[in-house]
């Protein structure tokens, strides 16, 4: 009976991982225009991305700016304890969670309605013309966008206000409402935003195969009834996917315009984990519990990203993996 040797049972191996490289050398030498062209995408990613995860290692320590990250004394999960057994977390988790929830019921839908719409624009001036107006405000910067939303919703000055005082109502101090707060922040975000998100959809509908509508005006079908089986399912994987990236970033509200919009009146809605973690990690200097709520943040975005992504693919053949 032949003995194969050590030697020989690696050759395979070996050869494979030879192969390998060398395709990969010739890849390089061939398409290096392309390498080249993608490399500061990828440093960039390395750089500010990859590289500052090292740092989440404070949330298990007990910083010390004076010891730095490596010499500060191991806490475990200390920071962890503090912040599931603060009285805050369940009002820091029902508000992150109401807020996103909100956002996406509300803010994922108008898009797609506004894509659909736009589609079946014949007027090619009138449709630009509406495209322009709904695609404009997104390049409004927030803290121009929260000034404005003082300005138009001012208890005293406020255009909104003055036009109730001239029916004879009383007037609204709506940031000062905790539960109109909400709304305040998410149709706003929806007026800036929607424009923007219904291009993508506008993509989508550009690529969906002209037999099809064709083929539905020779069968007598009604606008209506092409949207419904022709359209939406022409969007619905890139619907699909949006929806998924959204539900992952569920717990990553926007931290910038409800900072800027917070005020000791409505702080009972409007406190969520990025602004908690701002105060108290940055105003505070309490690093290593900032950055343990942190990763407990994103940690939960991770686990949402995970079951949507995986159920998405379960119900449709659409997903991000």
């Amino acid at each position: 009976m032949k003995t194969v040797t050590v030697r020989e049972a690696r050759a395979p191996s070996t050869t494979k991982k030879s192969k390998i490289w060398t395709e990969a050398n010739k890849s390089f030498r061939k398409h290096w225009q392309f390498y080249l062209l993608i490399l500061p995408a990828v440093l960039y990613f390395i750089i500010f991305k990859y590289i500052p995860m090292l740092n989440a290692v404070i949330a298990f320590k007990d910083y010390s700016v004076v010891k730095g990250i490596w010499a500060s004394p191991w806490a475990g999960f200390k920071h962890f304890h503090l912040f599931f057994n603060n009285p805050q977390f369940w009002v820091l988790m029902k508000n992150t969670l109401f807020l996103s929830l909100y956002q996406i019921v509300i803010g994922f839908p108008l898009p797609i309605l506004l894509a659909l719409a736009l589609n079946e624009i014949r007027n090619g001036i009138f449709k630009r013309a509406v495209q322009l107006v709904t695609y404009a405000p997104y390049f409004i910067s927030t803290v121009v966008m929260v000034s404005m939303i003082m300005l138009l919703l001012s208890p005293r000055l406020g255009v909104i206000n003055i036009i109730l005082q001239s029916f004879g109502l009383e007037t609204i101090n709506f940031l000062g409402i905790p539960n109109m707060f909400r709304s305040v922040y998410v149709w706003s975000d929806v007026w800036q935003g929607a424009g923007y998100s219904a291009v993508i959809y506008l993509a989508a509908l550009a690529g969906v195969d002209q037999s099809l509508y064709e083929a539905a005006k020779v069968d007598g079908a009604s606008r209506f009834q092409k949207i419904i089986h022709i359209d939406i399912p022409g969007i619905m994987p890139t619907a699909v996917i949006i929806l998924i990236l959204s539900v992952g970033n569920i717990m990553s509200v926007g931290f910038e315009k409800i900072y800027l919009l917070q005020n000791p009146l409505n702080l009972e809605t409007s406190e969520i984990i990025a602004t908690y973690v701002y105060k108290i990690g940055l105003l505070n200097a309490n690093f290593s519990f900032a950055t343990a709520v942190g990763l407990f943040n994103s940690v939960v975005n991770l686990i949402l990203l995970l079951l949507v992504n995986s159920l998405a693919k379960r119900i449709s053949s659409s997903s991000l993996w």
